[in-house]
């Protein structure tokens, strides 16, 4: 049982919250807090002191002041004319990731929203009602507001639901669901649409799938090597304390685990090799690299979810503070980090697929002893390099660029929700590259038998080949591909 605005959420939280694993509730004490504060909204929208957004316009409008008989239509039109997102719709997750997150925020008792619209928000996330929420159009400040004016239009009857697969106007399932659209009232549209819920539900996303495919990069580079018969030496612990990085000792002692009780690394132990390439010998580097860059993104992640980002910031009966606490900097500079950190995976996978086919050291060329009328695993290589490619292009950080709006009242933005969509385009095409990868290594793997491996390299060899079967003459790879890929997705590979 989790109780919003008074626990603390993690990733693993929300996603069990979102997959009705963990069920999330108001307790008495949370009430308490919405209440109180929503009363302090009431005493402000009534008094005759201009306070942004309760009284007042919005962005360059802050300094027209609206009367109490406007601020109901006030909150409305907010939604209904920052409401202007295009292109795809982003994951259903992702829109309910976004309510489980946005809900959080205003249990806190800083927002002044009533009890009645939160209470509403949860009936959606509990029915599994989730609003169609176009995937562009926030520039991350005043937080994400296309987005989440999708997000919650469905309040108002406005908007579009998802049904299964099939996109259905709002107004339709309330009606369905004998609700009432909710007519919003003072402060209560720009605690819904100020915040940063849509980059967070990226970043959340995009940080349990690269929690996996770190470890299953280990995986595939300890497989690679065990193919390459490359030395484990790289990997002692003496070496990593003189330079001790959390994610290099991670690393390096995963693969010590990966490599224990090898008899394919035992029985060529005198190998004459001196140093193997860079993509072998710097795993631990380079993925502690990696490793690295997702502490850092997780920790400010979590600090995120458990934060308040509308605005204003409602203090007292007396006060209510506009400051910047929508911005979307904090979390826009390190998931851009956290992209090029997971492009750096797919580039040093797919230097050690090359290496694989290259004919070294007793394994044939192209994977395959049948060269010449066969052309073995040349191609899948190209593929791996062109995702790879893919992915440096999509690793220039959006946070590094600003465009004002709102007649330059709004003249620095984070673009905070490009990194976040980048994020998990990399971290998809990681999964690729990682799945050729392994498809290459089990192949590689063929040609050290007798030669017994690791317990849980054995185990992923024999998930490998219950999907792909060894490759002794050309077919079409095509579906052995898609194969490796849906294992990736679904995380189907021993890590740890």
């Amino acid at each position: 049982m989790f109780s919003y605005g008074t626990e603390a959420l993690t990733i693993d939280k929300i996603i069990d919250i979102s997959q009705g694993k963990l069920k999330a509730l108001l307790s008495p004490e949370t009430i308490d807090i919405i209440k109180k504060c929503r009363k302090n909204v009431e005493t402000m929208a009534n008094s005759n002191k201009a306070v942004y957004g309760i009284n007042t316009g919005f962005g360059p409008l802050c300094d027209t002041q609206i009367t109490p008989e406007e601020t109901n239509k006030l909150q409305e039109n907010l939604l209904i004319t920052h409401a202007v997102g295009v292109g795809k719709p982003i994951d259903q997750e992702l829109s309910k990731i976004m309510m489980i997150c946005k809900v959080h925020a205003l249990c806190q008792g800083f927002s002044g929203i009533r009890l009645e619209v939160i209470k509403r928000i949860l009936y959606f996330i509990e029915h599994n009602l989730l609003p169609v929420v176009p995937e562009q159009g926030s520039v991350g400040a005043s937080g994400d507001l296309a987005p989440l004016s999708h997000l919650f239009l469905p309040l108002l009857g406005k908007g579009e639901f998802w049904v299964d697969d099939t996109i259905v106007p709002a107004m339709d399932v309330l009606k369905q669901h004998n609700l009432d659209p909710i007519q919003l009232q003072a402060k209560e549209g720009l605690a819904l649409i100020n915040g940063t819920q849509f980059i967070l539900a990226h970043t959340i996303k995009g940080l349990e799938k690269m929690e996996y495919l770190l470890d299953l990069a280990d995986v595939a580079g300890a497989m690679s090597l065990e193919g390459f018969q490359g030395s484990a030496s790289p990997f002692k612990e003496v070496l990593h304390l003189i330079r001790p990085f959390k994610g290099c000792l991670t690393v390096a002692e995963r693969m010590r685990m990966l490599l224990k009780d090898s008899q394919n690394l035992k029985n060529h132990f005198d190998c004459p090799r001196v140093q193997d390439p860079y993509s072998i010998r710097c795993i631990p580097q380079v993925h502690g690299a990696s490793r690295n860059a997702y502490y850092h993104l997780k920790e400010l992640a979590e600090i995120e979810m458990n934060a308040v980002t509308d605005n204003p910031i409602i203090v007292s009966n007396t006060e209510a503070i506009s400051g910047g606490n929508f911005h979307g900097q904090p979390l826009a500079m390190a998931i851009d980090y956290g992209a090029l950190a997971a492009s750096e995976l797919g580039n040093i996978s797919d230097r050690r697929c090359y290496l694989l086919l290259e004919g070294k050291y007793g394994l044939p060329r192209l994977l395959t002893e049948a060269g010449g009328l066969n052309s073995g695993f040349m191609i899948p290589q190209y593929t791996t390099a062109a995702l790879v490619t893919e992915n440096k292009s999509l690793c220039f950080p959006p946070s590094a660029d600003s465009v004002p709006t709102s007649l330059g009242q709004e003249d620095h933005v984070s673009m905070g929700s490009i990194s976040g969509r980048k994020f998990n385009q990399i971290l998809g095409n990681i999964e690729s590259i990682l799945a050729i990868e392994l498809m290459y290594a089990a192949q590689a793997l063929e040609f050290r038998r007798p030669n017994t491996f690791s317990e849980i390299i054995e185990a992923n060899f024999k998930i490998i080949r219950g999907r792909v079967a060894k490759l002794e003459e050309d077919r079409v790879l095509k579906e052995d591909i898609d194969a490796m890929i849906r294992l990736v997705k679904t995380q189907a590979f021993v890590v740890k």
